[in-house]
């Protein structure tokens, strides 16, 4: 059994371009995430998955200056790309980070990746408490597969209603709570605002330190007006006519989709 950590990074963005390779604190935020999942224990291989766009060339160049393999695929289509990504290097079961979360739970990744070890029948986990941007996920390759099989999206950049579906895979989910910072509040990097809140917070740490969630929780309970920097921006969501196409489909195609998880968990074309 394999477990890697998948880091979806691509430099599009129409919020706050070239995000990515912003410099926080003497390193890019790209270059945080990597150094954060490079501390997550038992796994077997990182990487980072962009995309074949011309543009993301500056990622794959990071990726060697940092010495972590990375993984070319679909601009539009993330969970294809870690699908491949993860076939490519042979991965059993992976974590999954997004490239703008400079601040995500190592702790988090951890219980993830004991949960994976601890159970073998596992498809996918999420966590409920943590702030947006500190959480990560975990996938069963195999159910990643299905879904990429059987899938009518194609624009798959919020992914998570397309495969927590208890009906068909094992779902788990990890409660983890902090005690000064609610789970609505922003620790993700999408706005000029989340990017100000993070040069904030890591001004408070050596450039060289990995601070985990709970030296941020601390910080923000002797500085509590850090949670107005970025307060009045929300958090991209699904449309309802996409999570309705979805929950339909799944719906009426339940039987087939069953079907055919049966035969992809058996090794069976």
């Amino acid at each position: 059994m394999k477990i890697g950590v998948l880091i979806t990074a691509r430099l599009k963005s129409s919020r706050l371009p070239l995000k990515l390779i912003m410099d926080l604190n003497g390193k890019s935020v790209v270059e945080h995430v990597i150094n954060r999942a490079k501390q997550i224990k038992n796994i077997d291989k990182a990487v980072l998955c962009t995309s074949t766009n011309s543009q993301d060339s500056i990622l794959t160049d990071i990726c060697l200056d940092n010495n972590i393999h990375y993984f070319l695929g679909s601009e539009e289509d993330v969970l294809g790309r870690m699908y491949n990504a993860a076939r490519f290097y042979g991965l059993d079961y992976i974590v999954s980070i997004t490239g703008e979360n400079p601040l995500f739970s190592i702790e988090n990744a951890n219980l993830v990746v004991n949960e994976f070890k601890n159970n073998l029948n596992t498809d996918f986990i999420y966590t409920e408490g943590l702030p947006i941007g500190c959480s990560v996920y975990g996938l069963n390759v195999k159910a990643l597969e299905l879904i990429c099989e059987i899938k009518e999206e194609v624009d798959t950049e919020i992914w998570g209603y397309l495969i927590n579906r208890p009906e068909v895979f094992n779902v788990k989910c990890i409660d983890q709570t902090l005690k000064n910072i609610e789970s609505n509040f922003r620790l993700t990097i999408d706005y000029q605002e989340d990017f100000i809140l993070m040069n904030e917070i890591f001004k408070n740490f050596s450039s060289n330190y990995i601070p985990n969630i709970y030296d941020v929780d601390s910080l923000f309970e002797k500085n509590p007006n850090l949670k107005f920097i970025n307060s009045d921006k929300v958090q991209a969501t699904v449309d309802d006519l996409v999570i309705k196409r979805i929950n339909d489909f799944y719906r009426k195609n339940h039987d087939q989709i069953i079907k055919r998880k049966e035969k992809i968990y058996k090794n069976q074309i």
